[in-house]
């Protein structure tokens, strides 16, 4: 198998074992069985009978505007193993970006994928300058009303914390007195202020927030000591505590377990259509392989829906 390269807790570069298929196929014609080969393999249980049809039936609902052309798709690059940069430093590649190719190939177009700021992907769908927002976003009644969202994850949150001088935080209580490194727009960010006022409300030293552009420069700033605990999604802490060699551990226990959504611009036309197409990669096997390919399979949803926010 050919290496990757991921970014590594401080942004610099570190090796990584599995092979990346940097394309996928993207003619109408093509089964999701080329997906399966483009995502590293031909295992998984999809079935050449059934593939067809469910392709067709999700090119039938795209919006004749959009049918037969390249989507584009925004992707914070800082976020592995969900989206990163490949060895180019141009590529994202990771979990979402490997599945939203896949559904594209299932509506018979292509996706190009653009890494864009994290707080920038919602209003930049608002004006129109991408088709799709697939960057590890919660998805919650706020945001639905500026986007549509086809749910297609789920994760809660967890802390994570420097190996050698651990902070003790076992729940949000505990970041009282406490310098946090969280990504800006994300909801943990949102969490980690909240708690600064219920911190004070009782009496306790705030939470210091310090919100960056992307998750690298929060990862950054734990490793270099100007924070004592960061917080991300449950499988981006996972994957960035595996690659620190023993310098990071996770503490506490996840909270907030809630689904990801695929963003688009509302009423825009194209949730139904990617939600049919997910439902094909859900039933052949294409979506389980993908995210037991980047280690997140413990994610995996059955059921997805539009706009399945519950709070």
């Amino acid at each position: 198998m050919r290496s990757r390269e991921h970014r590594s807790l401080d942004g610099g570069l570190a090796v990584g074992r599995r092979a990346v298929r940097r394309t996928l196929a993207a003619t109408a014609v093509a089964s999701l069985a080329a997906v399966l080969a483009a995502c590293g393999g031909s295992s998984g249980g999809s079935s050449a009978d059934s593939t067809p049809s469910a392709a067709t039936s999700a090119v039938a609902t795209l919006p004749a505007a959009l049918a037969g052309k390249t989507l584009t798709a925004a992707a914070d690059a800082s976020y592995a193993p969900n989206e990163f940069f490949d060895t180019d430093g141009k590529t994202v590649i990771g979990m979402d970006a490997d599945l939203i190719k896949a559904l594209g190939t299932a509506l018979g177009t292509k996706v190009d994928v653009k890494n864009v700021g994290f707080d920038d992907i919602i209003p930049a769908l608002d004006a129109g300058k991408y088709n799709i927002g697939i960057s590890s976003f919660t998805d919650t009644k706020e945001r639905e009303a500026k986007v549509d969202f086809v749910t297609y994850f789920s994760a809660g949150t967890s802390f994570f914390t420097s190996a050698d001088k651990p902070a003790s935080v076992k729940t949000l209580d505990d970041l009282c007195g406490l310098t946090v490194a969280v990504e800006k727009g994300t909801t943990q960010a949102d969490d980690a202020t909240a708690q600064d006022g219920t911190c004070k409300t009782a009496g306790k030293p705030g939470v210091t927030v310090s919100q960056f552009p992307d998750q690298n420069g929060a990862n950054l700033a734990l490793t270099s000591g100007r924070a004592q605990v960061s917080m991300a999604d449950s499988p981006v802490a996972d994957y960035q505590v595996k690659l620190s060699d023993g310098k990071l551990k996770l503490v506490g226990t996840p909270y907030g377990t809630a689904p990801y959504g695929i963003a688009v611009p509302k009423n825009s036309g194209l949730a139904q259509p990617l939600l049919t197409a997910l439902k094909a990669l859900i039933a052949d096997g294409t979506y389980k392989q993908i995210l037991t390919k980047w280690g997140v399979e413990d994610g995996a949803i059955t059921s997805p829906q539009i706009n399945g926010a519950t709070s």
